[in-house]
């Protein structure tokens, strides 16, 4: 099996800036692509950023300029710093990471268990 730990989530005021991090462990041959998505409150999930294996990078329109996803892969981490908050980034986090367990094993998708980001003055 396979744990995600976020952690670096709470309150931080308009214009205030977080760090995320997620650190995968546990029964893991390679890390694939690593992302972070949001949910807040009566919407649904959503991409906020991923990155793959190599550093490629692709950002939500939303956050783009003001988050950045970063990785290091002998620590099968995935950073997230977002600057620039603003009271509509309000949700929780959620780190997602592609993992195979074996050098012939497919692909498997697993999510940590949240981090609540809350921007508020």
């Amino acid at each position: 099996q396979v744990q995600l730990v976020e952690s670096g989530g709470g309150l931080v005021q308009p214009g205030g800036s977080l760090r995320l991090s997620c650190a995968a462990s546990g029964s893991i041959f390679i890390v694939n692509a690593m992302a972070w998505y949001r949910q807040a409150p009566g919407k649904q999930r959503e991409l906020v950023a991923n990155i793959t294996r190599g550093g490629i990078t692709n950002y939500a329109d939303s956050v783009k300029g003001r988050f950045t996803i970063s990785r290091d892969n002998a620590k099968n981490t995935v950073y997230l710093q977002m600057n620039s908050l603003k009271p509509e980034d309000t949700a929780v986090y959620y780190c997602n990471a592609e993992v195979r367990s074996t050098l012939w094993a497919l692909p498997v998708g697993y999510w940590g268990q949240g981090t609540q980001v809350t921007v508020s003055s």
